[in-house]
């Protein structure tokens, strides 16, 4: 018997799920009106430790120290440069880039500390993973690091470049990772075992969550209901803005109605577009908060 396949109505990242639920003008002006941002220092960090922890590994077990992380550094932070010139401009003098450079040191030193990479062997870095729901929704992202134990158990890490949450704001960094979980579940038919996140900022702490079939079916409606408010506010064109603490971050201040600005014109919307959170963007600047 031939299965028939979803409709595809639009796909969703956690990073942009994560922009609607902050705030809806934020998710208009990054998706819909693709509006450029100037590179954020505390993003591009999190990019160039995120890279040297995923090289880390290339190595073989024994030679994984944090000498050898260390040295990683620079030629990734030219890499970048080469890239991106740009990156140049972020900083006002080379007093602050190399200031910049020593709190990137001090995450991959700290990185040390919350586990031990010579026990490890990931069974897949910077891993895409897409599924389709039966609403006919994509959910895709990039994880971090899947490890399997040989018995098959997967745990989900994810390292953060900002500090741990406080109480009360655990559940919001979870979500991400319910997230990933999620899309994996749909993928593979298994539940992963763990979620693990590794904050590098601050003190540096590890959060752990066990999930279960029912947490990942409520991420699933939880996920469904953003779609549908993403599709409506696609409807009917209003993009209510936020205000939040998070506005002190955010690039496109000056065109916030909440702060004297006006938005541009939205973009004329063809007979049967989607929104879709196609782009892979950079992590956003409050990932360092």
């Amino acid at each position: 018997m031939s299965v028939t396949e979803p409709t595809i109505v639009g796909a969703l990242s956690p990073s942009r799920a994560g922009d609607f639920m902050t705030c809806p003008l934020l998710y208009r002006f990054r998706v819909v009106d693709r509006l450029p941002e100037p590179p954020s220092p505390a993003a591009v960090r999190g990019t160039m430790v995120h890279s040297v922890l995923e090289r880390l590994y290339d190595l073989p077990a024994p030679a994984r120290t944090v000498a050898a992380a260390l040295e990683l550094l620079e030629p990734q932070w030219h890499k970048l440069l080469a890239e991106e010139p740009a990156y140049r401009d972020m900083f006002a003098d080379e007093q602050e880039q190399t200031r910049w450079l020593a709190q990137a040191r001090s995450m991959l030193e700290r990185y040390f500390t919350l586990e031990d990479p010579t026990r490890l062997e990931p069974a897949e870095r910077e891993l895409y993973v897409e599924a389709v729901l039966d609403s006919g929704l994509i959910l895709r992202g990039y994880i971090d690091r899947l490890d399997v134990a040989p018995t098959g158990e997967i745990r989900v890490v994810d390292y953060k470049t900002g500090s741990a949450p406080g109480a009360g704001f655990e559940a919001r960094a979870l979500f991400q990772m319910k997230f990933y979980a999620l899309t994996l579940w749909r993928l593979r038919g298994s539940v992963p075992r763990l979620l693990q996140l590794m904050y590098l900022g601050g003190d540096g702490e590890v959060l752990r969550y066990a999930p279960d079939e029912a947490d990942l079916l409520a991420t699933e409606r939880k996920v469904q209901a953003l779609w549908t408010a993403i599709e409506r506010a696609m409807e009917t064109g209003e993009w209510p803005p936020r205000p939040s603490r998070l506005c002190d971050w955010c690039s496109h201040k000056e065109l916030c109605p909440e702060f004297g600005g006006t938005p541009p014109p939205l973009p004329e919307r063809q007979p049967g577009d989607t929104v879709r959170s196609t782009r892979r963007m950079p992590m956003a600047a409050t990932d360092d908060l």
